[in-house]
């Protein structure tokens, strides 16, 4: 959720990773051992919560949160809570970061020392006061001043022990303290409006008999106003503190008035005196985003370059690439480019391009995609986002059964415990392995289009390259499907949304051998037992060691990376991928009557679509995939029947009625899969029938009329992305800054390579420069778009440093902000003068 100032959206954003605690105190008593999960906090409200992980104290939780940032806050916290007998979760230690000091830690692996939690420290939260200094003449004709106290309002109170019941504490703080004055309860809100006036004596003469403050007018400066929020409680205990603000009356400066918003602090020496190492540590990755997206207009220049990457010569040469050699790591570069060219369309041309190049550059097909290029991780992270709900359709169900089967999968003998059988465990792994095999191998029509696409210039590009490998056209698909999809999921199923959680260890371990058996049944290497180090799991292989496996895996591959630009020709045998029977009736008869419905015998394979009189005999009709324009459900008042659709193709639709609701949407899922990326698909159809002259839907009378309602489109595996693309142009930009170091190091890079022809320099090495002279030229474009938006930036901080006023409700006054405030005071009282 993005917050608007002045055209401009700010969007926030953290992903943390949740490693593992380590020497978490022991409970005190005989078991000593602790059952701990871990909580993340906006300040104190939990948006998330991991596991229990049960009887350790050093709980290992690896788990992983991404979350947009819809407000302000003010410390991004994380709890330890020990789950007790009852259930409930009592505190052990925190960590709490405050948001200026996030990018301290930014995408590093640190251990932070838990900290104890106490009422007094847990405070959020700011309060509205206005503090007036008059001048009182007293009946005798004496000066004093008074000092009038308004509490208006408190917005973003803890809510404590789900209630909040504030009040405020007001005092004067001095060579002796005040009274403390109360305002009234406000029940049942966190933001309350109290708009009460407490008025305290400053100064007066040292002759007064009643002396509470022996003050002379110039010491005024030396005195301090003291609120603190209290939380009205019914328990014994008393009442919770909830947060305080000390404001020095020197603030009330020459004016005397000072109306400001302060953010709530804690007691001071209000947490427990713990030894710092005494409660253990905290392993946490954190990486907090915030970025400021201008109007699209802004972007223009760069987007531009970088959407018509797919189309430079070389593509080394392009921006898209240039990212990719700049950023420390290909990751960064890799999520924005890819969110992007989805979001515009361009993503299986752009990745054709860089992996035809990485294929053109490699020299053993053995080693095809093994490395971590910007090709492998483009692809990687396409997979992730266009393939969430193929994994979830294919592998949630079963991942989810193994979850909570929890039956014994271990065949390592070492391992085993006593209670435990080998042979019965082995059959167990080996039918979870046989249903994952198969559920994987049969899902390829449900595979999305994009994916199949890049797939698809994989295949060809590969088997272009290393035209006397046979197997490396399977090889350069399966690297990416088996190895860095499937089997990773597999593994870390929480990674990929298919649980909630880490799974405990006995499950863990049940997972990673059937991940292991998966990647190599789906890697197609000559000697599968060679690839295990284990030889139990070599044995355990032999289950597995059968053609049927290896065709399976091969028919399934052929599948997914075939495309409506393919020549089927390339695919020797083809594919059946449904059959059954329907009833069916071809349009264009002269006479409607029953005798036009016939039973016939369905075949779908990846080439056509036939019928035929019955099961093995010959077609009557074939349809070649490239000839299928659309495939939609009939409307049911065409022919009184249910369960029909139509495949319409050139000249005519084919109208067919299924047995049932749920095959008539498979036949039309399947039949669409096959055919979206047909080049003459149609937009608009004809949902009812073509029947007495006209057609039912729209009453055209021409045959050949346009359809009248917009087609269906893809199936729920196609990708559907909310992508802002302006976004994801400024999250390029900003990698662009950072590194502009490196982009000025690659000029050089291209300049030393034009003019010297010899062995190249060590600090130019790590770039790939396949044309000096055009990447130079695409560096210069990049600098030039770069160094425009910086202006930008510059801009629009330094315009919001001089409109951001320190107090106001936007940006109360903090432990920090103090000394700014009183700076920027003085500086406005002095222009004003």
């Amino acid at each position: 959720m993005a917050v608007e100032e002045e055209g401009l959206r700010v969007f926030q954003s953290v992903k943390i990773k949740i490693g593992e605690a380590k020497n978490i105190p022991p409970y005190p008593g005989p078991n000593k051992m602790r059952d701990c999960y871990c909580t993340v906090n906006l300040d104190q409200e939990e948006v998330f919560r991991t596991k229990i992980v049960e009887k350790s104290l050093c709980p290992f939780y690896g788990e992983d949160f991404y979350c947009e940032i819809p407000r302000s806050f003010r410390h991004l916290s994380f709890y330890v809570f020990d789950r007790e007998v009852f259930r409930r979760g009592s505190s052990i230690g925190k960590v709490a970061v405050k948001k200026e000091d996030l990018q301290k830690y930014h995408g590093k692996d640190t251990w932070f020392q838990l900290q104890p939690v106490s009422a007094d420290s847990e405070v959020q939260g700011k309060v509205h006061l206005e503090l007036r200094l008059s001048e009182v003449i007293t009946d005798s004709g004496v000066i004093n001043h008074k000092l009038a106290t308004r509490v208006l309002e408190c917005q973003g109170l803890p809510i404590v022990n789900g209630q909040c019941d504030p009040y405020a504490a007001v005092s004067l703080l001095g060579p002796s303290r005040s009274e403390a004055k109360k305002t009234k309860v406000k029940r049942k809100t966190n933001n309350p409006q109290f708009e009460e006036v407490f008025y305290f004596e400053v100064t007066r003469p040292l002759s007064y008999t009643k002396r509470q403050f022996d003050v002379e007018e110039e010491d005024v400066d030396k005195l301090a106003l003291r609120v603190d929020l209290w939380n009205a409680s019914n328990l014994k205990f008393g009442d919770e503190f909830l947060g305080g603000v000390r404001v020095p009356l020197r603030v009330l400066g020459q004016a005397g008035v000072h109306d400001a918003w302060y953010f709530l602090q804690p007691r001071e020496n209000g947490g427990k005196s713990v030894k710092v190492d005494e409660l253990g540590s905290l392993r946490l990755n954190i990486v907090y985003t915030e970025d400021h997206v201008f109007p699209s207009e802004h972007y223009t220049p760069l987007r531009d370059l970088l959407l018509h990457s797919a189309n430079v010569e070389p593509v080394s040469a392009s921006t898209a690439h240039t990212l990719g050699e700049v950023c420390r790591e290909k990751q960064e570069a890799a999520i924005p480019l890819v969110r992007l060219f989805l979001h515009y369309g361009k993503i299986v041309p752009f990745i054709s391009a860089i992996a035809h190049a990485e294929v053109n550059r490699t020299q053993d097909p053995n080693t095809i995609f093994r490395g971590n290029s910007l090709t492998s991780k483009c692809i990687d992270e396409t997979m992730k986002l266009a393939g969430m709900h193929y994994l979830q359709v294919t592998l949630k169900p079963i991942i989810d059964e193994i979850c909570t089967e929890h039956k014994s999968c271990e065949i390592d003998p070492v391992k085993l415990k006593e209670s435990e059988n080998l042979e019965t465990n082995r059959e167990n792994l080996r039918q979870y392995v046989d249903r994952i095999f198969n559920v994987i191998t049969t899902s390829g029509v449900r595979c999305p289009t994009v994916m199949c696409d890049i797939f698809f210039s994989l295949r060809e590009s590969a088997a272009t390259r290393f035209q006397v490998d046979q197997d490396v056209r399977y090889t350069a698909v399966s690297s990416f499907i088996f190895l860095r999809f499937f089997a990773p999921a597999i593994l870390s199923p929480n990674l990929f949304h298919l649980r909630p959680h880490h799974p405990d260890p006995a499950t863990s371990r049940t997972l990673t051998l059937i991940s292991k058996t998966i990647q190599t049944l789906g890697s197609l290497a000559k000697s599968k037992s060679a690839n295990f180090k284990e030889s139990y799991m070599a044995a355990f292989y032999d289950y597995f060691n059968e053609q049927k496996y290896a065709d399976a895996v091969k028919n399934f591959l052929d599948l997914i990376s075939t495309s409506g630009k393919w020549d089927q020709k390339s695919i020797e045998t083809p594919i059946m991928l449904k059959e059954g029977f329907m009833i069916k009736r071809a349009q264009g008869r002269n006479r409607f009557g029953m005798k036009n419905f016939k039973k016939r015998w369905f075949r779908l394979t990846n080439h056509e679509f036939t019928y035929h009189k019955t099961k093995g005999e010959g077609a009557l009709c074939s349809i070649p995939i490239e000839n299928i324009l659309a495939v939609e459900r009939l409307e049911e008042e065409s022919f009184k029947m249910k369960n029909m659709f139509q495949v319409i193709q050139p000249e005519r639709a084919l109208y067919i009625q299924a047995n049932n609701c749920v095959e008539a949407r498979d036949w039309i899922d399947i039949l669409t899969k096959v055919s979206q990326c047909n080049r003459k698909r149609l937009s608009t159809y004809h949902p009812s029938a073509y029947l007495n002259g006209h057609w039912l839907c729209c009453k055209l009378s021409a045959d050949a009329a346009p359809g009248c309602t917009p087609c269906t489109g893809g199936l729920p595996a196609n990708i559907q992305l909310d992508v802002d693309g302006d976004r994801e142009t400024e999250r390029i930009y900003s990698l662009f800054s950072t590194y502009m170091t490196k982009l000025i190091k690659m000029q050089e890079a291209c300049g030393s390579k034009s003019v010297y022809d010899g062995p190249e320099q060590e600090e130019y090495s790590s770039f790939v420069i396949d044309d000096p002279q055009e990447t130079y030229k695409t560096l210069k474009l990049i600098v030039s778009a770069v160094q425009t938006l910086e202006q930008q930036h510059t801009k629009y901080k330094r315009d919001k440093f001089k409109k951001t006023k320190i107090g106001s409700q936007e940006h109360p006054i903090g432990d920090k902000s103090f000394q700014c405030y009183i700076r920027q005071q003085s500086e406005s009282s002095t222009y004003s003068i």
